[in-house]
């Protein structure tokens, strides 16, 4: 009776808070409250340039809760490592397979426990760089060479990886470029306005694509 309700609840609950979208508190010591003006900037950014209706202040989320799925779109940040207990991998499976989305953006030194947890969430479904053309780097604004470069870490090219569902994407990782930083108060990281402008652009993109596919 728990799956039938959570099945039945999911397009009642959208309907009434299609505009919500929230921040997810994991397990596993990972500081997942960092950059607590990101979301708030970009949700800014987003019902000012791309016609939203974004409540102001996200929400927060535990990958357990019912509550899941009252967002259409949930965040995931932080530095260190993340864990998802079993029933808390079936609560998050089951909200990607019924039309949620969840974007992962690593802060640094997040990636060898997010990759963990996916495997772990997803072992039948194999993570996949998005390619430059795909929709996602083209929906708003264009980034004809794909995800931008917006902090740096190793040195390395930023990749934006995704899990399909149906050949729906439902989980999008974002690995090497730190669009959260971006997207926070100017003053935080004293990025150059132009930096700032193509993350959020970027955040915007992916906020678009959400709401339209």
């Amino acid at each position: 009776m728990r799956y039938l309700f959570l099945i039945f609840f999911i397009p009642l609950s959208w309907q009434v808070s299609a505009q919500e979208i929230a921040v997810m508190q994991y397990q596993g010591g990972g500081d997942w409250y960092v950059n607590p003006t990101s979301l708030p900037n970009l949700i800014a950014f987003c019902n000012e340039n791309i016609n939203t209706t974004l409540n102001p202040e996200p929400e927060v989320v535990k990958p357990d809760s019912p509550n899941l799925y009252r967002y259409p779109f949930i965040h995931l940040t932080g530095h260190g490592n993340v864990v998802f207990s079993d029933y808390e991998r079936q609560n998050l499976r089951t909200y990607l397979e019924s039309g949620g989305f969840l974007h992962i953006d690593d802060n640094y030194g997040m990636d060898e426990y997010i990759r963990r947890e996916i495997n772990l969430l997803f072992p039948d479904i194999d993570l996949q760089e998005l390619p430059k053309d795909h929709e996602i780097f083209h929906s708003v604004y264009e980034f004809p060479n794909g995800l931008p470069k917006i902090h740096e870490h190793d040195g390395r090219p930023p990749q934006a990886f995704g899990i399909f569902i149906d050949q729906r994407l439902v989980l999008l990782y974002t690995y090497e470029t730190d669009l959260g930083n971006g997207w926070e108060d100017q003053s935080i990281h004293n990025d150059p306005e132009e930096v700032r402008l193509k993350a959020l652009k970027m955040g915007a993109n992916i906020i678009y694509y959400i709401f339209n596919n």
